[in-house]
This record gives C-alpha cells, sequence and structure tokens, in this order.
C-alpha cells in the first residue's frame, strides 16, 4: 500500500480549461430606459429629451455595462438612442441596445474577442461549463468557432467530466 500514488490523469492529459468567466468583464449591469422620459408615457419631446440629457448626471455610469432600451409602446426615433449613447460613451465601460440579457451576451462576445485562438494551436481544449455566471449559448457558439481552425479538439464541461464536441482529423 505504502507505493501506491495517486495519479492525476486529468494534469497529464494535456487539458487546457478554458473558463469563459475569467474574461467577463464584472462592472454593474444597468438599463437605461427611455420610458422614463417620455411625455404622458408614449411620446418622446425631443426639446425636453435633450435638456433631461443636458442635465443628466452621466458620472453614475462610470465603468458601469448599459443597456439602453425602451420597455414601453412607443415609438422612439432612433438618434434618441444615438443621442443616449454620446452621452454615456466618456463614462461607461459598455453600452447596447437591448436587455440586460443581450447586454450579457455581448460581454461575453467582447471577451471572447480577447482570447488569442493561437494560443490553443494543436491544443486539447475544455471549454468549462459549469460556473457561478449563467454563461449565454451564444458565448459558447462563438468560442467554438474561434478555437475551431487552430485546435486538436474541444471539448466542454469539466475536465474529470466532459463531453467531446470536435476532433481534428488526422
Amino acid at each position: 500500500m505504502s507505493g501506491d500514488t495517486i495519479v492525476n490523469k486529468v494534469q497529464q492529459s494535456g487539458l487546457i480549461t478554458i473558463d469563459l468567466e475569467d474574461y467577463f468583464h464584472s462592472g454593474e449591469k444597468v438599463v437605461f430606459d427611455i420610458k422614463d422620459y417620455l411625455y404622458e408615457g408614449i411620446i418622446l419631446k425631443e426639446k425636453d429629451f435633450r435638456e433631461f440629457l443636458k442635465q443628466h448626471n452621466w458620472e453614475h455610469y462610470s465603468g458601469k455595462n448599459v443597456a439602453i432600451t425602451c420597455s414601453v409602446d412607443a415609438i422612439i426615433p432612433t438618434w434618441a438612442y444615438m443621442l443616449v449613447t454620446t452621452k454615456l460613451k466618456p463614462y461607461a465601460n459598455l453600452i447596447v441596445f437591448g436587455s440586460l440579457k443581450d447586454l450579457h451576451a455581448k460581454i461575453f462576445s467582447d471577451a471572447i474577442t480577447k482570447i488569442n485562438a493561437a494560443d490553443y494551436l494543436q491544443s486539447k481544449v475544455v471549454i468549462k461549463g459549469c460556473g457561478k455566471l449563467e454563461v449565454p449559448v451564444s458565448a459558447y457558439v462563438e468560442l467554438t468557432d474561434k478555437l475551431l481552425p487552430v485546435v486538436a479538439s474541444i471539448m466542454y464541461g469539466e475536465p474529470c467530466s466532459t463531453v467531446p464536441v470536435y476532433k481534428q482529423l488526422k
């Protein structure tokens, strides 16, 4: 019994784990809802809206990830979203049009652009599947697409329990 050693086969396998959470920008996610600035809840009055934009404290969005939306059924001119963007840009980390879900997906998408696929040339990669954050399916698809041209294999899950996704033909 004293000669028995425990061998970590996962460590010896040469697998490289990519945890998308490691690339996620952790800044607060907030919604800027134009509905709050509509006249009688249905109309955007340009003069009033522009005045609000001048007076609003945009520093409140410093370092935050912002989704711009209008959550009521109103006709909002495209330029209104553009104006809000011009005010947020000096402060916000990221700005998207859409919901918090759209923002969450965009944060992951931006994170994936920072991954250098060449770092995984001919590697056996495990894309981690469980964690603290909900990773959108779109992020897994985007990362798989990015890695396919360079990796030897892609698996999903944890190194001790993976699902094979791709294996390079020899």
